[in-house]
């Protein structure tokens, strides 16, 4: 896919082109999936969100906000890396929300026993970890949300974020750091 046709396709979106949207879904999608099993690595195999409703998702919300109003093939990508990241999210939260009573039949936690955290419970502490590191430090914020959420890799996320890919190797290794330190119980 040249990078060009997927900035014509945005351009012609914002100029309301019938039809832009559903070409630049065709040239997209192969990308869109690869960035939505790039996140669905990080969580559990019985995960009721699959990587092809992720992708469906994220490309709904992309063109129905203002989303689509992306300059290029970088910041589109980007945006939709930030864009399936909060769908995960969300859908971490909500699972949550099930786990603590929902419309569950509520159980005394006598008959309950042990029961280990799900997954959800540590995206959603790294959620957190991630927002408040980007009241510190956007930049290293971002980098993390394109390489743990996206799934870029460095040269990608340097296109995204227009600076060099040692600066993106160096804030990716302060940031992981960081939040190891956050993380740690």
């Amino acid at each position: 896919m040249e990078t060009g046709d997927v900035t014509r396709l945005l351009a012609q979106m914002r100029d309301g082109k019938t039809g832009a949207s559903d070409e630049l879904f065709a040239r997209v999608h192969h990308e869109l999936r690869r960035l939505a099993a790039g996140q669905m690595r990080h969580e559990r195999r019985d995960h009721t969100l699959q990587a092809t409703a992720l992708v469906h998702e994220a490309y709904l919300r992309l063109v129905d906000q203002r989303e689509a109003s992306s300059e290029n093939r970088a910041h589109f990508f980007g945006t939709a890396a930030s864009v399936m990241r909060r769908i995960l999210i969300d859908h971490a939260r909500a699972r949550q929300a099930d786990k603590r009573g929902g419309d569950q039949v509520r159980v005394d936690l006598d008959e309950a026993g042990g029961v280990a955290a799900e997954h959800s419970d540590s995206l959603v502490e790294l959620d957190a970890a991630v927002d408040r590191l980007a009241a510190i430090d956007p930049r290293r914020a971002r980098v993390v949300e394109l390489r743990f959420f996206g799934g870029l890799t460095v040269e990608e996320i340097a296109g995204v974020m227009g600076v060099g890919t040692r600066t993106v190797d160096r804030d990716w290794r302060v940031a992981r750091a960081w939040l190891r330190r956050e993380l740690e119980v």
